[in-house]
């Protein structure tokens, strides 16, 4: 061992590093500040910056390179808040805007979901469904004028219907009450209904909603003008039976409507089996063989007819104006009255004694026990 220490040298003991010295609270919160426990706090702190940068100490290249040697950018930002300057005024500044924001959101809300307010603007005198009322008239018009050349689609045909029916049940009680509820609404739907029947009928019996072809003898058409004159003054009854009833509120409901519910069923039964009836000897065939003696035809020897001249007295009822009944009626027996009398007509001719039977048997037109 002796022999072994000569040999080895060991180097003398390092000295200990000095033990820094406990550094103040305050100097750990701000280095900036060299405050002693002793010294006293200064009347004002310097502003209080707080940075958000990023650090590329920890990479082994540096932010130079690393930006060279990939395709993704490296982010570079600073957000600087600066706390001195958050006062009570900026507090109660923005606290006021937010209240106001707040509010007119609020109120935005509450007035896009007002009915009233999407019915009549009464601080302008402007009417809003004019707006789109107008608009699906026009489009209902393009859309007939393609219908007549023999180029709607289904859609385009169900715009000309809805463009007519909107005309007819809505847009004049929504003018003279300024608002819409109940039987107008009602009405609405019915009417659409009520004129794709034909539609029903040839879905049950064909299986599509296309037309099957048939002589154009049986196509009765009276001339232009009576047509025209016919659609007017349908239009204008509606609009007088807007007019002359009650105001929407004011109608009263309940069983007090039973009778009118009742007459909406009657009205959509008579409409399906004349069109299904009809279809079984008209359309399915080329060329009628037989009159249609069933269903409806047992009361009127025209009940699509009298069933469109229901559809219109039901409007009136429900609206509560019988003037513009009288009048629509009185409308319906005219037009369609003459226009039976052509049918008939052809119909004596095709089918001879077979038809004049059918006269004899069943008496009226368009209305029992009446007309």
């Amino acid at each position: 061992m002796g022999t072994t220490a000569r040999f080895l040298h060991f180097p003398p003991p390092l000295p200990s590093p000095p033990r820094p010295k406990p550094r103040p609270l305050f100097s750990l919160l701000r280095p900036s500040l060299a405050l002693s426990p002793n010294s006293p706090l200064p009347h004002k702190f310097p502003s209080l910056t707080l940075s958000l940068r990023p650090n590329h100490k920890h990479l082994a290249l540096p932010p130079q390179a690393l930006s060279k040697t990939s395709s993704l950018p490296l982010p570079s930002f600073d957000l600087d808040l600066d706390l001195d300057r958050v006062t009570p005024l900026a507090v109660c500044k923005w606290s006021a805007v937010l209240a106001i924001a707040i509010a007119a959101v609020k109120k935005a809300v509450s007035l896009v979901l007002n009915p009233f307010f999407w019915t009549y603007f009464s601080w302008t005198w402007i009417f809003w469904p004019w707006i789109s009322a107008a608009a699906l008239a026009a489009y209902g018009l393009l859309c007939f004028r393609k219908h007549s050349l023999g180029r709607a689609s289904i859609l385009e045909q169900l715009a000309v219907v809805t463009a007519a029916v909107a005309w007819l049940t809505v847009v004049p009680p929504a003018h003279f009450n300024g608002f819409l509820e109940g039987w107008p609404v009602v009405l609405f739907f019915v009417y659409h209904y009520f004129f794709f029947f034909e539609s029903s009928v040839r879905r049950r019996l064909y299986g599509d909603l296309y037309a099957r072809p048939h002589d154009t003898k049986w196509d009765v058409r009276l001339p232009g003008p009576f047509q025209v004159g016919f659609a007017v003054l349908v239009l204008v009854g509606h609009w007088l039976a807007a007019y002359e009833g009650p105001e929407l509120h004011m109608i009263s409901g309940g069983w007090a409507n039973a009778g009118v519910w009742a007459l909406v069923a009657v009205t959509l039964f008579m409409r399906y089996h004349s069109v299904l009836y009809l279809a079984n000897y008209s359309e399915k065939v080329v060329v009628p063989t037989a009159v249609v003696q069933f269903g409806p035809y047992r009361w009127v020897r025209h009940p699509i007819y009298a069933s469109t001249m229901l559809l219109f007295s039901l409007h009136c009822i429900t609206l509560r104006a019988p003037l513009s009944l009288l009048f629509l009626v009185a409308v319906c027996l005219v037009y369609y009255g003459r226009k039976a009398e052509f049918e008939e007509a052809l119909m004596v001719e095709s089918f001879g004694e077979r038809y004049t039977e059918y006269m004899n048997k069943v008496r009226y037109r368009l209305i029992p026990f009446v007309y």
